[in-house]
Parts: structure tokens; C-alpha cells; sequence
């Protein structure tokens, strides 16, 4: 996975794996878009639905989820998440693992987070 900051929008690439497993390419999200950025996720519980991704419990979670906080999506392999929260996006949520997730958080501060 591999994560930029430009033209006002941060951009995700997934490599090839990732996009099998979390049945979704690229996505990009204009910055005025995201409210918060973090390092710690939500607990997962037994009232979302995985429509389409895949699970493994300790290894994996990747995929479009609806939640009760509305709809999100994940790709998540360890520990270590960048968490986003979005406004005027499909996604309500993005939890992501990255190398470097502090960072990341400040950087996308220092870019224009609202």
C-alpha cells in the first residue's frame, strides 16, 4: 500500500494483493473531506456486515463494512492503523495498516485537515 498527498487529496494506492482481498482499488479523498485522523480504531463487533471483503480473525480484515457508524472501509493486517473519519464520502470510516501511522497522522494535519 502505498499512500501520497497531492493536489489536495490524499491518495491510496493498494498493490495487487491488497485489492483482491479488499475487492476495491485505489481510493482518493479530498483532504476538506476527512474531520479526524488517528491512530486507534473502533472495536469490530457482531453487527457489521462484510459486503464484499474478507476476514480472518488475527490475520485480516479488508473490505467494505456497514456498521452501525455508517459504512467503512478497512484494510487492516497488524497493529498500527491509520484511522480517518469522513464527511461527503461514500465511506464514513477508513482503517488502514501503514508503516509509519503516526507519521501520517501529521502529515495529513500538516496538509489541511480541517
Amino acid at each position: 500500500m502505498k499512500l501520497e498527498i497531492s493536489d489536495g487529496k490524499l491518495k491510496i494506492d493498494l498493490g495487487d494483493l491488497e485489492k483482491v482481498l479488499g475487492i476495491r482499488g485505489g481510493l482518493e479523498i479530498p483532504l476538506e473531506h476527512i474531520v479526524k485522523v488517528g491512530t486507534e480504531a473502533h472495536r469490530t463487533g457482531w453487527k457489521e456486515v462484510r459486503a464484499p471483503g474478507t476476514h480472518l480473525p488475527g490475520v485480516i480484515k479488508a473490505g467494505t463494512y456497514y456498521t452501525p457508524r455508517g459504512r467503512e472501509f478497512w484494510y487492516v493486517t497488524e497493529k498500527g492503523v491509520l484511522v480517518l473519519e469522513l464527511e461527503n464520502e461514500p465511506y464514513k470510516r477508513i482503517v488502514l495498516s501503514v508503516n509509519g501511522n503516526r507519521e501520517w497522522v501529521e502529515r495529513i494535519k500538516e496538509a489541511g485537515l480541517r
